[in-house]
Protein backbone atom coordinates (compact mmCIF):
# COMPACT_ATOMS: atom_id res chain seq x y z
CA UNK A 1 0.00 0.00 0.00
CA UNK A 2 2.86 2.39 0.73
CA UNK A 3 3.92 2.16 -2.91
CA UNK A 4 0.88 4.12 -4.06
CA UNK A 5 0.48 6.33 -0.99
CA UNK A 6 1.67 9.28 -3.10
CA UNK A 7 -1.60 9.06 -5.07
CA UNK A 8 -3.59 9.54 -1.87
CA UNK A 9 -1.33 12.44 -0.92
CA UNK A 10 -1.83 14.09 -4.30
CA UNK A 11 -5.59 13.61 -4.24
CA UNK A 12 -6.18 14.96 -0.76
CA UNK A 13 -3.68 17.83 -1.08
CA UNK A 14 -5.01 19.06 -4.43
CA UNK A 15 -8.64 18.79 -3.32
CA UNK A 16 -7.97 20.51 0.00
CA UNK A 17 -5.86 23.23 -1.63
CA UNK A 18 -8.49 24.05 -4.23
CA UNK A 19 -11.43 24.01 -1.81
CA UNK A 20 -9.73 26.22 0.78
CA UNK A 21 -8.32 28.41 -2.02
CA UNK A 22 -11.85 29.06 -3.29
CA UNK A 23 -13.08 29.79 0.24
CA UNK A 24 -10.21 32.24 0.74
CA UNK A 25 -11.09 34.01 -2.50
CA UNK A 26 -14.76 34.22 -1.49
CA UNK A 27 -13.87 36.07 1.70
CA UNK A 28 -11.51 38.43 -0.13
CA UNK A 29 -8.17 36.84 0.79
CA UNK A 30 -5.57 35.67 -1.75
CA UNK A 31 -6.21 32.13 -3.00
CA UNK A 32 -2.67 31.10 -2.03
CA UNK A 33 -3.59 31.67 1.63
CA UNK A 34 -6.23 28.95 1.40
CA UNK A 35 -3.79 26.60 -0.32
CA UNK A 36 -1.24 27.15 2.45
CA UNK A 37 -3.93 26.53 5.07
CA UNK A 38 -4.73 23.21 3.36
CA UNK A 39 -1.15 22.09 3.89
CA UNK A 40 -1.25 23.27 7.50
CA UNK A 41 -4.50 21.43 8.26
CA UNK A 42 -3.70 18.21 6.39
CA UNK A 43 -0.06 18.12 7.46
CA UNK A 44 1.77 17.44 10.74
CA UNK A 45 0.64 20.75 12.25
CA UNK A 46 -3.00 19.55 12.64
CA UNK A 47 -4.36 16.21 11.31
CA UNK A 48 -1.10 14.68 10.03
CA UNK A 49 -2.83 12.99 7.08
CA UNK A 50 -0.03 13.93 4.66
CA UNK A 51 3.70 14.09 5.34
CA UNK A 52 6.26 16.00 3.30
CA UNK A 53 8.01 13.46 1.05
CA UNK A 54 10.79 13.70 -1.51
CA UNK A 55 8.21 13.19 -4.27
CA UNK A 56 6.04 16.06 -3.05
CA UNK A 57 9.12 18.26 -2.61
CA UNK A 58 10.15 17.66 -6.22
CA UNK A 59 6.63 18.41 -7.45
CA UNK A 60 6.67 21.59 -5.37
CA UNK A 61 10.04 22.55 -6.89
CA UNK A 62 8.52 22.29 -10.36
CA UNK A 63 5.69 24.50 -9.10
CA UNK A 64 8.18 27.17 -7.99
CA UNK A 65 9.97 27.08 -11.33
CA UNK A 66 6.72 27.35 -13.31
CA UNK A 67 5.53 30.25 -11.15
CA UNK A 68 8.71 32.22 -11.80
CA UNK A 69 8.69 31.35 -15.50
CA UNK A 70 5.13 32.65 -15.70
CA UNK A 71 6.18 35.82 -13.84
CA UNK A 72 8.96 36.34 -16.38
CA UNK A 73 6.58 35.82 -19.29
CA UNK A 74 4.27 38.47 -17.83
CA UNK A 75 7.01 41.10 -17.65
CA UNK A 76 6.39 44.18 -19.81
CA UNK A 77 9.82 45.33 -20.99
CA UNK A 78 8.44 48.53 -22.51
CA UNK A 79 6.79 49.43 -19.22
CA UNK A 80 10.03 48.80 -17.38
CA UNK A 81 11.92 51.10 -19.75
CA UNK A 82 9.33 53.87 -19.65
CA UNK A 83 9.15 54.14 -15.85
CA UNK A 84 12.71 55.43 -15.78
CA UNK A 85 14.99 56.20 -12.90
CA UNK A 86 12.34 57.01 -10.29
CA UNK A 87 10.78 53.54 -10.20
CA UNK A 88 14.23 51.95 -10.09
CA UNK A 89 15.35 54.09 -7.15
CA UNK A 90 12.09 53.41 -5.30
CA UNK A 91 12.51 49.68 -5.89
CA UNK A 92 16.12 49.77 -4.65
CA UNK A 93 15.04 51.59 -1.48
CA UNK A 94 12.19 49.12 -1.11
CA UNK A 95 14.72 46.27 -1.06
CA UNK A 96 17.53 47.92 0.93
CA UNK A 97 15.56 49.24 3.92
CA UNK A 98 13.72 45.94 4.66
CA UNK A 99 16.97 43.98 4.34
CA UNK A 100 18.72 46.27 6.84
CA UNK A 101 15.83 46.37 9.32
CA UNK A 102 15.14 42.63 8.93
CA UNK A 103 18.77 41.75 9.66
CA UNK A 104 18.81 44.00 12.72
CA UNK A 105 15.49 42.58 13.95
CA UNK A 106 16.69 38.98 13.75
CA UNK A 107 19.95 39.70 15.51
CA UNK A 108 18.17 41.79 18.18
CA UNK A 109 16.21 38.64 19.05
CA UNK A 110 18.88 35.98 18.55
CA UNK A 111 22.20 37.74 19.02
CA UNK A 112 24.49 40.02 17.02
CA UNK A 113 27.45 38.62 15.10
CA UNK A 114 30.03 39.75 12.55
CA UNK A 115 29.19 39.98 8.82
CA UNK A 116 29.76 36.67 7.07
CA UNK A 117 28.93 34.55 10.12
CA UNK A 118 26.09 32.03 10.08
CA UNK A 119 24.06 34.18 12.46
CA UNK A 120 24.53 37.24 10.27
CA UNK A 121 23.52 35.32 7.12
CA UNK A 122 20.35 34.07 8.80
CA UNK A 123 19.48 37.63 9.72
CA UNK A 124 20.29 38.78 6.20
CA UNK A 125 17.96 36.14 4.84
CA UNK A 126 15.13 37.31 7.11
CA UNK A 127 15.66 40.76 5.60
CA UNK A 128 15.67 39.25 2.10
CA UNK A 129 12.23 37.74 2.74
CA UNK A 130 11.00 41.15 3.90
CA UNK A 131 12.26 42.77 0.67
CA UNK A 132 9.76 40.93 -1.55
CA UNK A 133 6.74 42.74 -3.02
CA UNK A 134 3.71 41.03 -4.57
CA UNK A 135 2.98 42.51 -7.99
CA UNK A 136 -0.29 40.58 -8.31
CA UNK A 137 -1.78 41.79 -5.02
CA UNK A 138 -0.70 45.39 -5.68
CA UNK A 139 -2.11 45.41 -9.21
CA UNK A 140 -5.41 43.87 -8.06
CA UNK A 141 -5.80 46.54 -5.37
CA UNK A 142 -5.05 49.41 -7.76
CA UNK A 143 -7.34 48.00 -10.45
CA UNK A 144 -10.20 47.76 -7.96
CA UNK A 145 -9.64 51.41 -7.04
CA UNK A 146 -9.49 52.42 -10.72
CA UNK A 147 -6.01 53.92 -10.22
CA UNK A 148 -3.82 51.39 -12.00
CA UNK A 149 -2.95 53.62 -14.96
CA UNK A 150 -2.40 57.00 -13.26
CA UNK A 151 1.10 58.27 -12.45
CA UNK A 152 1.19 56.83 -8.93
CA UNK A 153 -0.32 53.50 -10.03
CA UNK A 154 2.13 53.10 -12.90
CA UNK A 155 5.05 53.94 -10.62
CA UNK A 156 3.93 51.43 -7.98
CA UNK A 157 3.47 48.67 -10.55
CA UNK A 158 6.79 49.31 -12.27
CA UNK A 159 8.67 49.59 -8.97
CA UNK A 160 7.08 46.34 -7.77
CA UNK A 161 8.22 44.54 -10.92
CA UNK A 162 11.76 45.93 -10.60
CA UNK A 163 11.66 45.06 -6.87
CA UNK A 164 11.04 41.41 -7.78
CA UNK A 165 13.97 41.40 -10.22
CA UNK A 166 16.31 42.91 -7.61
CA UNK A 167 14.93 40.53 -4.99
CA UNK A 168 15.77 37.50 -7.12
CA UNK A 169 19.34 38.73 -7.56
CA UNK A 170 19.67 39.40 -3.81
CA UNK A 171 18.26 35.94 -3.07
CA UNK A 172 20.83 34.38 -5.37
CA UNK A 173 23.70 36.28 -3.75
CA UNK A 174 22.62 35.47 -0.18
CA UNK A 175 22.15 31.74 -0.92
CA UNK A 176 25.52 31.62 -2.67
CA UNK A 177 27.15 33.35 0.33
CA UNK A 178 25.73 30.67 2.63
CA UNK A 179 28.28 28.22 1.21
CA UNK A 180 25.97 25.32 0.35
CA UNK A 181 28.98 23.89 -1.47
CA UNK A 182 32.44 25.43 -1.33
CA UNK A 183 32.55 28.74 0.50
CA UNK A 184 32.65 31.72 -1.83
CA UNK A 185 33.55 35.34 -1.24
CA UNK A 186 31.18 38.12 -2.26
CA UNK A 187 33.43 38.97 -5.23
CA UNK A 188 33.20 35.44 -6.58
CA UNK A 189 29.45 35.41 -6.08
CA UNK A 190 28.98 38.70 -7.96
CA UNK A 191 31.22 37.50 -10.81
CA UNK A 192 29.17 34.32 -11.12
CA UNK A 193 25.91 36.27 -11.10
CA UNK A 194 27.14 38.74 -13.73
CA UNK A 195 28.61 35.94 -15.87
CA UNK A 196 25.34 34.03 -15.77
CA UNK A 197 23.30 37.03 -16.88
CA UNK A 198 25.78 37.87 -19.66
CA UNK A 199 25.66 34.30 -21.00
CA UNK A 200 21.88 34.14 -20.52
CA UNK A 201 21.37 37.37 -22.50
CA UNK A 202 23.67 36.35 -25.36
CA UNK A 203 22.32 32.81 -25.65
CA UNK A 204 18.82 34.13 -24.98
CA UNK A 205 19.02 36.32 -28.08
CA UNK A 206 19.67 33.22 -30.20
CA UNK A 207 16.95 31.25 -28.43
CA UNK A 208 14.52 34.13 -28.93
CA UNK A 209 15.24 34.25 -32.67
CA UNK A 210 14.69 30.50 -32.89
CA UNK A 211 11.42 30.79 -30.99
CA UNK A 212 10.28 33.62 -33.28
CA UNK A 213 10.84 31.31 -36.27
CA UNK A 214 8.94 28.49 -34.55
CA UNK A 215 6.18 30.88 -33.52
CA UNK A 216 5.87 32.27 -37.05
CA UNK A 217 5.80 28.90 -38.80
CA UNK A 218 3.73 27.05 -36.20
CA UNK A 219 1.57 29.67 -34.44
CA UNK A 220 -0.70 28.47 -31.64
CA UNK A 221 0.68 24.96 -31.87
CA UNK A 222 1.46 22.90 -28.79
CA UNK A 223 5.12 22.65 -29.70
CA UNK A 224 5.59 26.37 -28.94
CA UNK A 225 4.73 26.17 -25.18
CA UNK A 226 6.43 22.76 -24.92
CA UNK A 227 9.73 24.07 -26.30
CA UNK A 228 9.38 27.20 -24.14
CA UNK A 229 8.91 25.11 -21.00
CA UNK A 230 11.90 22.94 -21.95
CA UNK A 231 13.99 26.09 -22.24
CA UNK A 232 12.75 27.21 -18.81
CA UNK A 233 13.80 23.93 -17.18
CA UNK A 234 17.13 23.88 -19.03
CA UNK A 235 18.08 27.42 -18.04
CA UNK A 236 17.05 26.68 -14.47
CA UNK A 237 19.35 23.64 -14.47
CA UNK A 238 22.27 25.57 -16.00
CA UNK A 239 21.85 28.41 -13.49
CA UNK A 240 22.07 26.18 -10.43
CA UNK A 241 24.40 23.46 -11.70
CA UNK A 242 27.12 25.59 -13.32
CA UNK A 243 26.80 29.03 -11.68
CA UNK A 244 25.51 28.20 -8.20
CA UNK A 245 22.51 30.43 -8.88
CA UNK A 246 18.99 29.51 -7.78
CA UNK A 247 17.06 27.60 -10.46
CA UNK A 248 14.14 30.00 -10.09
CA UNK A 249 16.43 32.79 -11.32
CA UNK A 250 17.07 30.84 -14.52
CA UNK A 251 13.35 30.18 -14.90
CA UNK A 252 12.51 33.87 -14.46
CA UNK A 253 15.17 34.95 -16.96
CA UNK A 254 13.84 32.39 -19.46
CA UNK A 255 10.40 33.94 -19.12
CA UNK A 256 11.74 37.48 -19.61
CA UNK A 257 13.65 36.39 -22.74
CA UNK A 258 10.45 35.00 -24.26
CA UNK A 259 8.06 37.70 -23.00
CA UNK A 260 7.95 39.58 -26.32
CA UNK A 261 6.92 36.61 -28.45
CA UNK A 262 3.66 37.17 -30.33
CA UNK A 263 2.37 33.92 -28.86
CA UNK A 264 3.33 34.90 -25.30
CA UNK A 265 -0.26 34.85 -24.04
CA UNK A 266 -0.80 31.45 -25.66
CA UNK A 267 2.32 30.10 -23.92
CA UNK A 268 1.14 31.57 -20.61
CA UNK A 269 -2.30 30.00 -21.00
CA UNK A 270 -0.83 26.54 -21.60
CA UNK A 271 1.69 26.82 -18.77
CA UNK A 272 -1.06 28.09 -16.47
CA UNK A 273 -3.13 24.94 -17.02
CA UNK A 274 -0.49 22.63 -15.52
CA UNK A 275 0.61 25.19 -12.97
CA UNK A 276 -2.88 26.08 -11.77
CA UNK A 277 -4.19 22.51 -11.67
CA UNK A 278 -1.26 20.65 -10.12
CA UNK A 279 2.13 22.19 -9.49
CA UNK A 280 1.40 25.61 -7.95
CA UNK A 281 -1.20 24.26 -5.45
CA UNK A 282 1.28 21.55 -4.41
CA UNK A 283 3.94 24.19 -3.88
CA UNK A 284 1.75 26.35 -1.65
CA UNK A 285 0.26 23.36 0.17
CA UNK A 286 3.83 22.09 0.58
CA UNK A 287 4.65 25.28 2.47
CA UNK A 288 1.92 24.37 4.91
CA UNK A 289 3.27 20.82 5.22
CA UNK A 290 6.69 22.18 6.15
CA UNK A 291 5.32 24.66 8.66
CA UNK A 292 5.84 23.66 12.25
CA UNK A 293 4.01 25.21 15.19
CA UNK A 294 5.02 22.58 17.75
CA UNK A 295 8.05 24.62 18.82
CA UNK A 296 6.16 27.93 18.93
CA UNK A 297 6.97 29.73 22.16
CA UNK A 298 6.58 33.22 23.53
CA UNK A 299 9.83 34.42 22.00
CA UNK A 300 9.01 33.09 18.53
CA UNK A 301 5.49 34.51 18.71
CA UNK A 302 6.87 37.92 19.65
CA UNK A 303 9.40 37.65 16.81
CA UNK A 304 6.63 36.76 14.32
CA UNK A 305 4.56 39.78 15.33
CA UNK A 306 7.62 42.04 15.19
CA UNK A 307 8.55 40.55 11.80
CA UNK A 308 5.15 41.50 10.35
CA UNK A 309 5.19 45.04 11.77
CA UNK A 310 8.78 45.79 10.72
CA UNK A 311 8.22 44.32 7.23
CA UNK A 312 5.19 46.53 6.63
CA UNK A 313 6.76 49.70 8.04
CA UNK A 314 10.06 49.11 6.19
CA UNK A 315 8.37 49.33 2.79
CA UNK A 316 6.56 52.53 3.70
CA UNK A 317 9.78 54.08 4.99
CA UNK A 318 12.00 52.94 2.12
CA UNK A 319 9.65 53.46 -0.82
CA UNK A 320 7.77 56.41 0.66
CA UNK A 321 10.84 58.49 1.54
CA UNK A 322 12.54 57.68 -1.77
CA UNK A 323 9.37 58.74 -3.62
CA UNK A 324 9.39 62.04 -1.76
CA UNK A 325 13.07 62.59 -2.60
CA UNK A 326 12.41 61.90 -6.30
CA UNK A 327 9.73 64.59 -6.53
CA UNK A 328 6.40 63.02 -5.56
CA UNK A 329 4.05 64.95 -3.28
CA UNK A 330 3.66 63.79 0.32
CA UNK A 331 0.26 62.14 -0.22
CA UNK A 332 1.46 60.35 -3.38
CA UNK A 333 4.64 59.21 -1.64
CA UNK A 334 2.54 57.62 1.12
CA UNK A 335 0.40 55.83 -1.48
CA UNK A 336 3.52 54.44 -3.15
CA UNK A 337 4.92 53.26 0.18
CA UNK A 338 1.64 51.57 1.12
CA UNK A 339 1.24 50.11 -2.37
CA UNK A 340 4.61 48.37 -2.03
CA UNK A 341 3.70 46.69 1.30
CA UNK A 342 1.87 43.67 -0.15
CA UNK A 343 3.69 40.32 -0.01
CA UNK A 344 2.79 37.06 -1.71
CA UNK A 345 4.30 34.35 -3.84
CA UNK A 346 7.83 35.78 -4.01
CA UNK A 347 8.11 35.93 -0.21
CA UNK A 348 7.02 32.29 -0.01
CA UNK A 349 9.43 31.25 -2.75
CA UNK A 350 12.25 33.08 -1.00
CA UNK A 351 11.40 31.42 2.32
CA UNK A 352 11.25 28.02 0.63
CA UNK A 353 14.71 28.54 -0.83
CA UNK A 354 16.03 29.59 2.57
CA UNK A 355 14.70 26.38 4.08
CA UNK A 356 16.46 24.31 1.41
CA UNK A 357 19.72 26.21 1.93
CA UNK A 358 19.60 25.79 5.71
CA UNK A 359 19.23 29.53 6.34
CA UNK A 360 15.74 29.15 7.73
CA UNK A 361 13.89 26.61 9.86
CA UNK A 362 10.25 25.63 9.40
CA UNK A 363 9.30 27.57 12.55
CA UNK A 364 9.75 30.87 10.73
CA UNK A 365 7.22 30.01 8.02
CA UNK A 366 4.58 31.06 10.54
CA UNK A 367 5.98 34.59 10.47
CA UNK A 368 6.04 34.62 6.65
CA UNK A 369 2.45 33.38 6.42
CA UNK A 370 1.32 35.99 8.96
CA UNK A 371 3.07 38.67 6.87
CA UNK A 372 1.28 37.58 3.68
CA UNK A 373 -2.09 37.49 5.43
CA UNK A 374 -1.60 40.87 7.12
CA UNK A 375 -0.20 42.67 4.06
CA UNK A 376 -2.86 41.23 1.74
CA UNK A 377 -5.58 42.69 3.97
CA UNK A 378 -3.90 45.93 5.14
CA UNK A 379 -2.60 47.14 1.75
CA UNK A 380 -5.95 47.39 -0.10
CA UNK A 381 -7.66 48.89 2.99
CA UNK A 382 -5.03 51.62 3.48
CA UNK A 383 -4.85 52.43 -0.23
CA UNK A 384 -8.63 52.80 -0.32
CA UNK A 385 -8.47 55.16 2.65
CA UNK A 386 -5.73 57.26 1.01
CA UNK A 387 -7.63 57.59 -2.24
CA UNK A 388 -10.90 58.05 -0.35
CA UNK A 389 -9.54 61.09 1.48
CA UNK A 390 -8.38 62.50 -1.85
CA UNK A 391 -11.85 62.01 -3.35
CA UNK A 392 -13.38 63.69 -0.32
CA UNK A 393 -11.17 66.76 -0.78
CA UNK A 394 -12.07 66.89 -4.48
CA UNK A 395 -15.79 66.78 -3.64
CA UNK A 396 -15.38 69.58 -1.08
CA UNK A 397 -13.59 71.79 -3.64
CA UNK A 398 -16.46 71.30 -6.04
Amino acid sequence: MDGVKFLFDLAILLFGAKMLGLIARKIGAPEVVGEIMAGLILGPAVFNLVQDTDFLSKMAEIGVIMLMFDAGLGTDLKELKETGLKATLIACAGVAVPIILGTLLFMAFYGFDVPGSEQFLKGLFIGTIMSATSVSITVAALKELGRLNDTVGTTITSAAIIDDVIGIIVLTVVISMSGTGESSGIGTVIIKVVLFFVIAIISGYLIYKGMVWLDTNHPHSRRVPIVSLCYCFLLGFIAEEFFGIADITGAYVAGVILCNLSDREYIESKVDVSSYMVFAPLFFAGIGLKTSISSMNGRLLLFSISFVVVALVAKVIGCGLCSRLTGFAGADSLKIGIGMMARGEVALITAQKGLSAGLLTSDYFTAVILLILASSIVTPVLLKKCYGKESGRENESE
